[in-house]
């Protein structure tokens, strides 16, 4: 089974790294995709670079650079894993590679900042979640931590 695991760097995205590490760990036979999808240029960008080779380059650039950390948990678990980046509307991208790649379940990240309902996830989860033709887990970052009061203060 292979498991798509939609990567920007953030540390949510991380946390859905380790969730699906987790679950081969602990006996799901699989491997997973690691994918990023960069924002085409902008109309700036592409009047600042006139070479499509260059902005591409630098656009394949920063998804391998979005991509090391998840790939180093990967190496480090000693768990199989792709490399797929790609450049257009993330949403729509990362469903092109699940089917490109035959994956079965995509594991991602919830990085939607608001505290209104709807906006919790962010726009790609809840697009993968409403559009996507297979099982989709949004995994939640972690709360930090309550301090205890210190009684002595």
């Amino acid at each position: 089974m292979k498991i798509l695991v939609p990567v920007d760097g953030s540390s949510a995205s991380l946390d859905a790294v380790q969730h699906a590490l987790d679950l081969l760990r602990q006996g799901l036979r699989g491997s997973l995709v690691l994918a990023n999808v960069q924002e085409p240029a902008s109309l700036w960008e592409l009047l600042r670079v006139h070479d499509a080779e260059a902005i591409e380059a630098i656009s394949r650039s920063a998804g391998e650079h979005s991509l090391q950390d998840a790939a180093a948990m990967c190496e480090a678990a000693g768990v199989e894993f792709e490399q797929a980046i790609a450049t257009g509307a993330p949403a729509a991208m990362l469903h092109d590679i699940a089917e490109e790649q035959g994956c079965a379940l995509v594991v991602m990240g919830a990085r939607g900042k608001g505290d209104t309902p709807g906006t919790r996830l962010g726009s790609v989860a809840h697009a993968l979640l409403h559009d996507a033709a297979l099982p989709v887990t949004i995994v939640r970052h972690p709360p930090p931590p309550e301090v205890e009061p210190d009684e002595d203060a």
